[in-house]
């Protein structure tokens, strides 16, 4: 974990409030408001470079401009197990999607679809690292962790132009 204390930006989103934080090494985490609320909303804001880029990312995203993002991010707090997940979900593009148990072949993990979606939902970094983009085999919607939960999934999905059930 940076020694540093992070970095903190709010941003308003189609989907809520955002809330970042940063460190030396990147990115440490996106918060989605829910229920009105963000983790730190109690903390000032102490934006960084990396911070205001984020900021400048996101909106073209949620504006419709841009599919990918460019942006430093550390995924170091998770086991490992975790962070292979996490990093098979940022190498997911706009618009794609993948099944747990396709994720879970993809890391050498076969029949692993409960532990996958437990990373899943662990992710710090959700939108940036698009675990979104996580459905059921059938393409239902299988839950959020994020924000107003499956809501905020489907919309992240429609706005890629993801169809789900």
């Amino acid at each position: 974990m940076d020694s540093i204390p992070p970095s903190l930006i709010r941003l308003a989103s189609p989907i809520g409030r955002l809330e970042l934080t940063a460190g030396p090494s990147g990115i440490l985490s996106l918060s989605i408001e829910t229920d009105g609320h963000l983790p730190l909303e109690q903390t000032p804001e102490k934006p960084s470079p990396v911070l205001r880029r984020a900021q400048r990312q996101l909106t073209e995203y949620f504006s419709g401009t841009r599919t990918a993002f460019d942006l430093p991010v550390a995924l170091d707090d998770g086991t490992a197990f975790q962070r292979s997940v996490w990093q098979q979900l940022s190498r997911l593009p706009f618009g794609s999607v993948v099944s747990y148990g396709a994720l879970g072949q993809s890391i050498g993990r076969p029949g692993s679809g409960r532990a996958i979606g437990g990373a899943v939902g662990a992710n710090p970094v959700p939108i940036i690292v698009g675990c979104h983009r996580v459905l059921a085999t059938n393409g239902r919607i299988t839950g959020y962790s994020a924000g107003e939960g499956i809501a905020t999934k489907a919309w992240l999905l429609d706005h890629e132009g993801i169809g789900h059930k």
